[in-house]
């Protein structure tokens, strides 16, 4: 295998391209098993989400995790699988046409927006090397990760980084860490809920669930704690809901070690015993609907909730298409993309530079 993947066609007579790269977790093929497989062994094999060394931990993921847990997964993919496929990726898809659109409305048509998985497909090795194809010399990673964490944004770090080692002309590249107490991304989900109640009525509670990671990362020094607490404080307050009524906890426990605590489900339930007869649930965490939201919380913590006494259980939606976060996705990404988008439009409106390939001998004076 050759060291450096092949350049695209020469590229001295075509403009300079800025693009804008969106990631996203990732997602199956298919709601199947043998779908299930492949993605569950990528995302589990990184040494950044399973911080477990290889020798204990390669037996389990290839000899019991991948041997049952893909036909499980995929009954849930299935209860949720849209006409077009994976959620996450239908809505990841749509938000990047829609970011495109919202900046060429604003002048800047020029800059190219792409999307991609960190695990599955499209992959980011396969979006880089379109968007240099394309001419992008200048591309800004932003991941859709509102709270920063090691296992999921320094995961699309890190394979840029392996795409990039792969690279003899390199692009200058810029990365977005994380938005998660950016004003207009804390307005567009107090906005989102208003809507909700202006259709639905309020809850008794509102329990705002982000995705958990081992409580080991925060000890170590992650700050995805810290920054979900944050996100949390700020949405309560421009809600103007009492401590009381607006609850922080942690889904999607993994494995016997202690995660980050409270933990969704069992809030839930001690909510429902307790005698509150409404709770609304949003993810914070999650700017597209995906298993998580729409499998995990929408059905079954609504069923354990309701199982356990409770009266009315309310999802509401993730951000997915609304204006008010495109318009929020694309101030983000113009703040990053900075004297960028001056480069990016002289380039648009400058003549191209003449060939400067040397000439073989004999052709021409």
């Amino acid at each position: 295998m050759a060291r450096y993947w092949p350049e695209p066609p020469y590229l001295h007579d075509t403009a300079a391209r800025t693009g804008i790269l969106l990631v996203n977790l990732g997602t199956p093929d298919a709601p199947t098993a043998a779908a299930l497989r492949p993605y569950l062994k990528e995302f589990l094999s990184d040494p950044r989400v399973v911080e477990i060394p290889r020798l204990a931990w390669w037996p389990i993921l290839n000899g019991i995790i991948l041997t049952l847990r893909p036909a499980a997964s995929a009954r849930k993919y299935a209860s949720i699988w849209m006409q077009e496929g994976s959620p996450l990726k239908v809505h990841t898809e749509r938000q990047a046409a829609l970011l495109a659109d919202h900046l060429a409305q604003g002048g800047h048509g020029h800059v190219e927006v792409e999307f991609a998985m960190r695990y599955g497909r499209p992959s980011i090795q396969d979006r880089l090397q379109a968007m240099r194809a394309r001419g992008c010399t200048r591309i800004l990673v932003l991941p859709l990760y509102p709270q920063y964490s090691a296992s999921t944004t320094a995961t699309v770090t890190d394979e840029v980084g392996r795409s990039l080692a792969r690279m003899r002309n390199q692009p200058e590249i810029r990365f977005v860490r994380d938005f998660h107490d950016d004003a207009g991304y804390i307005a567009a989900l107090a906005r989102n809920v208003r809507k909700y109640w202006a259709a639905h009525g309020e809850p008794e509670r509102l329990v705002m669930s982000f995705h958990g990671v081992p409580r080991r990362s925060l000890e170590l020094g992650d700050p995805y704690y810290h920054e979900c607490t944050k996100t949390g404080r700020l949405l309560a307050e421009a809600l103007g809901l009492p401590p009381e009524r607006a609850l922080l906890t942690f889904q999607s426990r993994f494995g016997k070690a202690e995660w980050l605590q409270p933990y969704t489900q069992p809030t839930l339930e001690a909510l429902a015993a307790q005698g509150i007869g409404r709770v609304d649930v949003i993810c914070p965490g999650f700017v597209a609907d995906c298993l998580e939201t729409l499998e995990e919380i929408a059905m079954e913590c609504r069923d354990a909730f309701l199982h356990h006494g409770g009266k009315a259980f309310h999802y509401i939606p993730c951000l997915n298409e609304r204006h008010e976060w495109i318009e929020t996705l694309a101030a983000i990404a113009i703040d990053h993309l900075g004297n960028w988008l001056g480069q990016a439009r002289a380039a648009e409106t400058s003549p191209p530079a003449r060939d400067a390939r040397p000439r073989k001998a004999g052709a021409g004076h």
